[in-house]
């Protein structure tokens, strides 16, 4: 079974080609993204208007380039996928229309596929993970904790309240000249910083539930940034700063999972995998504070490799394939989606509360 699979939800125009074999293996024939990054940085984020016009410039491009690297022709496709929402919905038009015209002109099936389902995959395809499992789903716009009984059968245990974890590392990267996007110029700096010097909070640590807070450490490096000596940061300010942002935030995800990790068992006892997935999962320190954590509660930590940790058109491939040998498929009239929830019926996390 074999599956072009095409991403334009954010800053990234992708696009792969995934063969899943007879024995169940999977082999990635294919992948091919385009980063938006440099059209984005001068302005310290994402615009959805650049981003959707770069989507359009280049999608056809980069399809072209995945289907040279298989080294296969479209009649040897068994299908093409497409991000289908949630993202930009400007972005998220392009790479559905362009999947549709495929799809049209060359008589294949066409799968609309969510993007989180897409990261929530992924392990599948790098580990060959069985379900159940649960997911940490940690990126710019998603910070989440789910229950993984199945293709599209997921229950939200945990989200954020307010911000997610990637927009809390972009932003204190802004706050400290360090660029966007802020995850890695982040990780860099704290290795060379001390973690002890600020004393961060730890947004809902010891809290009952499993949801996230990040506004509040974002304030607190704010505060902590004003409360320096006036003038320019020094570089060693900054390497502090970072590592001990850092360590508030592996800190208090470790305590959000390790309760995550409780619920889940409640409800698939037979679980024995935690995965990590989205952009963030690329965070080493992140990382090796999850092993510990599953380890301690006899699960087993699978983290795919770091360029399918970021947005990627092979997980969009292969959730393609999963849902085609279930029969799934969409008609040319389905309709790009801004927002869809993995957990349609999960009440919304609201306030200091946590109640729904």
């Amino acid at each position: 079974m074999i599956v072009l699979g095409i991403e334009t939800s954010c800053d990234e125009t992708a696009a792969a080609v995934v063969k899943k074999n007879a024995d169940g293996s999977a082999e990635i024939l294919s992948d091919v993204v385009l980063s938006q990054i440099d059209r984005h940085r001068p302005f310290g984020g994402i615009v959805p208007e650049v981003a959707a016009r770069a989507h359009l410039e280049f999608a056809d491009h980069v399809v072209r380039e995945a289907m040279e690297r298989s080294g296969l022709d479209y009649m040897d496709l068994d299908a093409v996928a497409a991000t289908g929402g949630p993202g930009l919905i400007g972005g998220v038009i392009v790479g559905v229309m362009t999947a549709k015209a495929i799809a049209l002109a060359h008589g294949l099936p066409f799968i609309a596929v969510n993007h989180l389902e897409g990261h929530a995959l992924t392990a599948r395809l790098t580990d060959g993970v069985e379900f159940p499992y649960l997911l940490l789903l940690v990126s710019g716009g998603h910070s989440q904790l789910l229950a993984v009984r199945g293709v599209g059968d997921y229950t939200r245990l945990g989200t954020t309240i307010d911000d997610a974890v990637g927009e809390a590392f972009d932003k204190t990267a802004k706050m400290l000249g360090l660029g966007y996007p802020g995850g890695p110029p982040v990780e860099a700096a704290a290795k060379r910083g001390d973690a002890r010097r600020f004393d961060l909070p730890r947004p809902l640590k010891g809290k009952p539930g499993c949801h996230f807070s990040f506004s509040g450490l974002k304030a607190a490096v704010k505060r902590a940034i004003d409360d320096l000596p006036p003038g320019d940061l020094q570089d060693k300010d900054v390497f502090d700063l970072c590592a001990s942002f850092q360590d508030a935030v592996a800190e208090t995800i470790a305590d959000r999972v390790k309760r995550g990790i409780a619920e889940f068992l409640e409800l698939c006892p037979q679980g024995t995998t935690l995965v990590v997935a989205g952009g963030v999962a690329a965070n080493a320190a992140l990382r090796e504070r999850l092993e510990t954590v599953a380890g301690g509660e006899g699960l087993t930590l699978a983290a795919p490799p770091l360029k399918l940790c970021t947005d990627n058109g092979a997980m969009i491939a292969w959730a393609g394939i999963e849902r085609l040998e279930r029969g799934d498929t969409d008609s040319l009239d389905f309709a790009p989606r801004p927002r869809w929830p993995l957990d349609p019926d999960a009440p919304k996390a609201v306030g200091a509360g946590i109640k729904a």
